[in-house]
């Protein structure tokens, strides 16, 4: 695919993968809690969005000056780049923001930098680190969830395994009917904002949107927030449903990675 199309879904995907997180968060304090203030909600969402980008970007300053004092070498350099993103995540959870919008907002001010506080060696080094670092990742959570999957399976209280897989199939149709829907409606916003501001491309099409609706695999940050909800509510009752929101979570990324992973490419050929 083109770069700037890889451009679009990388940063997508990011900002997707945060602000998801939170919403999921309030999803989960509604169960626990049985009550949902729109206003209290609408203003926790704007700090935990604000705030967490405020504060991986302070970070994010910091560990640039420090890399710039510091008389570091290679191997310092990728512990400080393995280190920086724990304390955005942590100081920003203190105070209760969204520690994954520190780490993504810090993150991008880093790598924009980079060539400002890396020599080629660190680059190429801590390239190659956060590259297994980031394969060994995913493959513990996919084993996580494979070991996790048969008492997953017993516990679908009272949900039969057809009808579990057909919720599976059903969502996963509305996921991706719905991203095509936005992706399209991108487009007519990028077509009225081009009157007010200079874009890429004013008139991508109609081919390119549908590409773009279509790479929408789910994969570990899903599997990752569907794990992270707690086994038990606060008064000891297990949480509601909570075997078959994991089961439904693997059927959606066995099948986005499977079907939409696979034509893909025969989709970019053709585009």
């Amino acid at each position: 695919m083109p770069a700037r199309f890889q451009a679009i879904i990388e940063g997508e995907s990011l900002f997707n993968d945060a602000s998801s997180l939170i919403i999921s968060r309030f999803a989960m304090i509604a169960v626990a809690t049985g009550q949902f203030v729109m206003q209290e909600a609408a203003l926790s969402f704007v700090w935990m969005v604000a705030g967490g980008a405020g504060i991986g970007l302070l970070l994010a300053l910091i560990f640039y000056k420090t890399h710039k004092l510091l008389p570091t070498n290679a191997e310092m350099d990728i512990v400080l780049t393995l280190v920086a993103p724990y304390f955005m995540y942590i100081a920003a959870e203190s105070v209760h923001s969204s520690g994954v919008m520190a780490v993504v907002s810090g993150g991008l001010f880093l790598a924009n930098r980079q060539h400002l506080f890396l020599t080629s060696d660190s680059r190429i080094k801590g390239y190659s680190v956060w590259q297994s670092f980031s394969f060994i990742l995913n493959g513990l959570v996919f084993i996580l969830i494979g070991l996790d999957l048969p008492e997953i399976v017993d516990g679908l209280e009272g949900t039969s395994i057809t009808t579990a897989v057909g919720y599976g199939v059903l969502i996963t149709g509305v996921l991706v009917v719905s991203r095509i829907i936005a992706a399209y409606g991108s487009v007519v916003v990028t077509m009225i904002m081009r009157n007010f501001i200079k874009v890429a491309d004013g008139n991508p099409g109609l081919k390119v949107p549908f590409l773009l609706g279509w790479a929408g695999m789910r994969g570990v940050v899903s599997l990752a927030a569907a794990l992270s909800i707690p086994v038990q509510l606060a008064d000891g009752t297990p949480f509601p449903q909570r075997n078959l929101i994991l089961f439904i979570t693997f059927v959606v990324i066995l099948l986005t990675l499977v079907i939409q992973g696979l034509t893909l490419p025969y989709f970019i050929k053709k585009i």
